[in-house]
């Protein structure tokens, strides 16, 4: 440790809140998988979650916007050790008590801290150990803890800071503008003209669930994304529950065929990306408003999963559109108001409530400041090993999930991975692994965490340059598809890239 990480850690202020073996950041689906995991396969490793809510959940607890709701759905979004026994695409509040129950069944409330917000990061090759600086959210008490091996599973996007892009004029509008991702518990949205700006998964859910008591939703886009009217109650788990088959037997038949459909999805879009766009736009023809241009509102110009598909459950969307409740407007803003929006045909959309849907912020394993050695660690001059830990830092893993499959498919296959490791550590008798380029790999450009030709919402494009990077060989790339992940994580060699000291 440099003179300068050693003083921190001696200054009285800061107090010191013990050691574990691995330290796992984040109580969300992804640090309550990771918890799972160690209790089962190493009872004997001491572990904590620490998370800066006051909840367990992460999106699903931050998340408090109307209709908040899954576009992934639940047989493959829940954990593979635990069925899932709702409809298929839930509400939050379903999914965080799928979450308590995971907490629950594996005694994992002890484990976790929550009001603690991890604000530094440092490895100490001489000590073999991490080290968290953390700040409680709720006092202000600032503690020290130590760990063994670090497991980021914050999550990949800003919760406290959501992105709103600046518009002309937007002190002028006498109604209120609102973010999903700070929703206020006092809006009073009955009666309302509510406008919404953005097209993605958040403005499909909002839009609905607004409708039902504002006075008219208008969701205003700056250009079309794709939709799917999917069932929030699969066919086929119609088909099965007359059958009375164990929930065990239930989830696994549905986890298959929605991995199935999913990997349809992703793969005919890359290979056959015409086909995959006549199939999404023609799906939703006949649910619209007689007379709706479909050309202007519902035909987008990029690739099929360039971006991620806004999945509605049961059409509800389209459903608001029919009965005259809502509208979809095409066009660039112009100026804010007093009384809403105008755009670029010169009409003012008027509103009471503006909602301003336009995404988040990607944060690089949760902006926390990482040392090595006291050293400040640079991420976007490191790249990736196999989606899951970051070349030249010891002893730390991240989850990661998937943007065209569930999230949860992937951080089920990266605890696998993990516990991998932690066997090869035990097994030779060491206590460091870190990722480190090969021979012959020194020379390898630096490509962008996401190649915008594969994926290109514009979350992604606008963080490129401070994430970390990948290579143009395996094992230094990542953004890979399931179906072909499901098959090289497991046979991953960890000799491959990974030094183990």
């Amino acid at each position: 440790m440099t003179g300068a990480a050693t003083t921190e850690r001696n200054q009285p202020d800061v107090r010191d809140a013990g050691h574990v073996d691995v330290l796992i950041v984040g109580a969300g689906v992804s640090g309550i998988g990771a918890a799972h995991h160690l209790r089962e396969r190493f009872p004997d490793r001491s572990f904590v979650l620490l998370e800066a809510q006051d909840a367990p959940g992460g999106t699903w607890w931050t998340h408090q916007y109307p209709g908040a709701r899954s576009d992934s759905d639940l047989f493959t979004y829940g954990y593979r050790h635990k069925p899932w026994r709702g409809k298929s695409i839930a509400a939050g509040d379903a999914i965080l008590s799928y979450l308590d129950e995971v907490i629950e069944e594996d005694d994992l409330a002890d484990k976790i801290r929550y009001h603690h917000r991890v604000t530094a990061l440092d490895w100490s090759s001489e000590e073999h150990r991490w080290t968290a600086e953390v700040t409680r959210t709720d006092t202000g008490e600032r503690l020290r803890l130590t760990t063994e091996f670090l497991w980021m599973c914050q999550g990949y996007y800003n919760h406290d800071e959501p992105y709103t892009p600046e518009w002309p004029g937007t002190e002028r509008f006498e109604g209120r503008i609102v973010h999903p991702q700070a929703w206020p518990g006092d809006l009073e949205q009955d009666g309302k003209r509510v406008l919404v700006i953005g097209s993605g998964a958040t403005a499909a859910t909002i839009v609905p669930a607004m409708a039902e008591t504002a006075e008219y939703v208008t969701m205003l886009q700056r250009s079309p994304s794709y939709w799917f009217p999917a069932p929030t109650v699969h066919e086929l788990a119609t088909m099965l529950e007359p059958l009375d088959l164990p929930a065990e037997w239930t989830h696994e038949i549905l986890r298959r065929t929605y991995v199935q459909q999913l990997d349809w999805l992703a793969t005919t879009g890359l290979e056959d990306p015409d086909q995959l766009h006549e199939f999404l736009v023609e799906t939703i023809r006949p649910l619209l408003p007689e007379g709706t241009d479909v050309e202007k509102h519902f035909t987008p110009q990029y690739r099929p999963w360039q971006q991620r598909i806004a999945f509605v459950p049961d059409g509800d969307f389209f459903t608001s559109m029919r009965e005259g409740k809502a509208e979809v407007v095409t066009d660039e803003i112009t100026e804010f108001t007093e009384k809403g929006v105008q755009v670029g045909s010169g009409d003012v959309l008027e509103a009471d409530i503006i909602v301003t849907a336009t995404g988040f912020n990607l944060s690089v394993l949760g902006d926390i400041p990482f040392r090595v050695d006291g050293e400040p660690v640079d991420f976007t001059k490191r790249v990736t090993w196999r989606g899951m830990m970051i070349s030249g830092v010891p002893n730390m893993a991240y989850s990661f999930g998937y943007f065209r499959h569930s999230w949860t498919l992937r951080v089920d296959l990266i605890n696998d991975v993990v516990g991998r490791v932690f066997d090869r550590m035990a097994e030779r008798g060491v206590t460091t692994v870190v990722p480190e380029l090969r021979p012959g790999d020194e020379d390898m450009p630096l490509l962008p965490w996401s190649d915008p030709a594969n994926f290109n919402p514009g979350y992604v494009m606008r963080s490129q340059d401070k994430m970390f990077r990948q290579g143009d060989r395996a094992p230094w790339t990542h953004m890979h598809e399931h179906d072909q992940e499901r098959v090289s994580l497991p046979a991953a060699d960890l000799d491959d890239g990974l030094q183990f000291r």
